[in-house]
Order: C-alpha cells, then structure tokens, then sequence
C-alpha cells in the first residue's frame, strides 16, 4: 500500500487519519477524482452548498504537489496582470486579473472558520537578482494596486537585507496578503471540514475507467460511483484517465529540502520576520522557514519529471551560495513534486461533457489558484457560470514537438530564459 513521500510535511502532519477505501458501489451529487487542493476545495466548497461530495484518491490525501509544494501563499497566476492585458481582449483580461488575489483570501477564510493548525504566516518576498527584474517588480506592485491590494511595499537593496540575510539581491516587493504555511496541514484540514458536512473521501481507490453519460460512473478496483457530476482534479498526478487532458499539458519535477533544525540566532540572520522568499528568475528558487525553525528551500525544474540521482546535491549549493553560514548544515528531508505545466502558463479549466469538469495546469502557482478553482467549480455547478466560463474560453495550445519532442524543446527553452536572467537581460 503506497504512502506519502518522505517529505517533512508527510513526518509532520498533525492528523493521522486513515480513509476508507472504496468497497461498494455508492451514488452521489458529484464525484471528484483526487484528494489535492483542487479537488478538497472543489468539495468543500460544494458541500458547504448542500452538494453530497465524494472524493477518490489514488494514494493519500494531499499525496500529489498539494504535501509537497513549497508551502507559499503566492497571489496571481503563473502569469500576471501586465501578460494577461497583452494576451486577451479587454473585458477577459479584467475578470482574470480580478480574481486574482482571492484564492488566498479563501485560504484564510478556511483556517479562520474550520480551525485550521497548518502554521500560517502572513509575508511573503519577491527578490530581485539584478536590475531589470527590480525594475518589473515596481511594475508589479503597480499593477497588483490597481487591482485592490495594498499591502505592498517596495524594497531597495539595503531595505531587503534587512528582510533578508543575503547581500545577493538588487532590491525586492514585500506582499504581506502573502505568505505561507504546512500545505499538507492545510490539506487534512480542509478534509476534515469536508466530512463534518456530509462528504466522503476514499484513499488506496484508483479510479481505474469511468463511462460518461447522465449520470457518469467511474471504476475502482472494489468498487464504483455513480454522480451527476464528476470532476477530474489529479492534475499531474491523473495518469493517463482521460488522454484529452494528459495530452493538454507536460508533467515537470521541483525539487525540495528541509534541514535540520536551526538556532533562534541562525534564523534571525536569514529571515529575521519570517517571510517567504521567492527570486524572480525564470527557474527560480524558493524558501521559508518551517514552524519548528527548519529552513525549506526548492528550485529547479525536471521537465518531464523524471526523477534526480540526488536532490540534495541539486539544492544545497543553492542555499549556501545565498547563506554561506549554512555549509555543512544537516539536510533531514529531500524529496521532489509534479506540477503540470500548461504552454500557455495559464491554469485550464473547462467541460469534457455537459457533466464531467477539469481543474489542472497551474504550472507553479497552484497553491492559490486551487482554492479559486474550486469556489468557481462550486459556482458553475450552482448556476452561476460566468466566472469558470471566463477560464473556460481560453485557448490551451500544445507544447511544440508533440509527445516525444514536447520535453526537450521546454528544456532548451528553459535554458535560453536562465542566460538571461545570469545576463539580466
């Protein structure tokens, strides 16, 4: 029976409940396929309208990027206001980037009225390594205020060292409706908060075929669901269920550690407030300090997700490059993440049937973008489509090079936008 990776949030978590597995046939509202952010926000959501919600994981809840990711509350979409204005007509562009800071004001919401323990911090740092990125971060922040957030602030270069213990940046936005928190933590809770309302979830049950029709029935090893609506929420993790979605985008693999735990005066000289930091490249790093005082710090990208010989010898000349002090710190916790990335960069939501839904692709920023997700899927099944329709409606491309050539011309791509953020150009 597989388990969670060996990763902190998995050797950390506060609930250790086991779900049921499928062994019966059973019928339901609707039915969502993974236990992630996608799908565990989709199912509160539904439920907290009177839906009746059933769940089908594959492994454990939260198993996917959901326990995984770097635990940052981070506002947006992959891309921003000032891309998505290019990109789409007018009236698109304003209803996108209106809902951008609400998928973190739904995690709040969510720790506030359920109770949550999953450590949130408000703060959250963008870093800039050079001149340039600098310069689009006062873009940023511009753009962000337009669009309703105020709790921004500008750093120079001294400014964020006094943020940040490293004299590697150029200057840096403090976004303090960021932040970050124990994303596997969050996770069970939102679960929990889903059965207090009549919800069920399964683990260890794979969907294995589903039929499409009214109702739609899917498949598991023991047993079957049949829904007047089903969800298909496994985002990287859905395997090969249904091609049209698989096909839609590629799978990559970030990689994450977490050290041993760090003296009070050690973590005053990297993150003295205790932010969350994330640079500005195209292959950006990411870190923050754990609750019990941890550094997490993750980077690189696997396109195609195959897996590294060693993901500390990846991380930590990273880390000990921006706090030389950390040289020979202990690494407890390695392991590594899929996120679907979309070639637009853009989340993909749509209809595969006039019952059967998909929520994917938030090619890194799904953290946030999850819990939107799931407050438009509850809405789109309540009648009020306007919003989902407006992500619905926009054209997801394939990747170049088709299935066998897709990963490398990424990865040859990649590495044209890293020359340029060493070049800050």
């Amino acid at each position: 029976m597989q388990q969670h990776t060996s990763s902190y949030y998995a050797a950390s978590t506060n609930n250790q409940r086991e779900f049921p597995q499928l062994n019966q046939d059973i019928r339901c509202d609707v039915c969502i396929i993974g236990a992630g952010f996608s799908g565990l926000s989709s199912a509160l959501h539904l439920a907290e309208k009177g839906f009746h919600v059933v769940v089908l994981e594959s492994v454990k809840v939260g198993f996917g990027a959901t326990g995984r990711n770097g635990g940052q509350v981070v506002n947006s979409y992959s891309r921003d206001v000032d891309v998505i204005e290019q990109r789409y007509d007018k009236i698109t562009a304003q209803a996108l980037n209106e809902m951008i800071f609400e998928g973190g004001e739904i995690i709040r919401s969510r720790i506030a009225q359920y109770n949550i323990d999953c450590d949130y911090q408000a703060g959250g740092v963008f870093a800039a390594n050079n001149l340039k990125q600098f310069k689009g971060l006062q873009e940023q922040k511009a753009n962000w205020e337009r669009f309703g957030n105020h709790q921004l602030q500008l750093l120079d270069k001294a400014e964020l060292e006094q943020i940040v213990g490293t004299t590697a940046y150029q200057g840096g936005l403090l976004d303090m409706q960021g932040g970050h928190i124990h994303p596997l933590n969050l996770a069970l809770g939102e679960a929990e908060a889903v059965l207090s309302l009549g919800g069920e979830i399964y683990e260890q049950s794979a969907v294995l075929d589903y039929q499409a029709g009214e109702p739609a029935k899917v498949t598991t090893e023991h047993g079957s669901v049949t829904a007047n609506y089903l969800l298909f929420a496994g985002n990287a993790y859905l395997g090969e269920l249904e091609p049209k979605l698989s096909d839609k985008a590629i799978r990559c693999g970030t990689q994450v550690v977490a050290t041993e735990p760090l003296s009070d005066e050690l973590c005053q000289q990297l993150i003295p407030k205790n932010y969350c930091v994330e640079d500005c490249n195209y292959l950006l790093n990411y870190y923050r300090l754990s609750a019990d005082k941890r550094l997490l710090f993750g980077g690189g990208v696997a396109y195609g997700a195959k897996p590294l010989a060693s993901i500390e010898k990846q991380i930590r000349p990273k880390f000990e490059a921006l706090f030389p002090q950390l040289k020979g710190t202990a690494v407890d916790y390695a392991w590594t993440g899929n996120f679907l990335l979309t070639y637009s960069r853009m989340p993909q939501f749509g209809r595969l049937d006039s019952n059967i839904y998909y929520l994917q692709g938030y090619s890194g920023h799904g953290l946030t973008c999850t819990h939107l997700a799931g407050k438009l899927l509850a809405e789109v099944l309540s009648d009020q489509a306007k919003r989902f329709d407006v992500f619905a409606s926009l054209n997801h491309y394939r990747f170049p090079g088709g299935r066998h050539l897709q990963v490398p011309f990424t990865a040859l791509g990649a590495v044209y936008y890293n020359l340029r953020d060493k070049l800050g150009i």
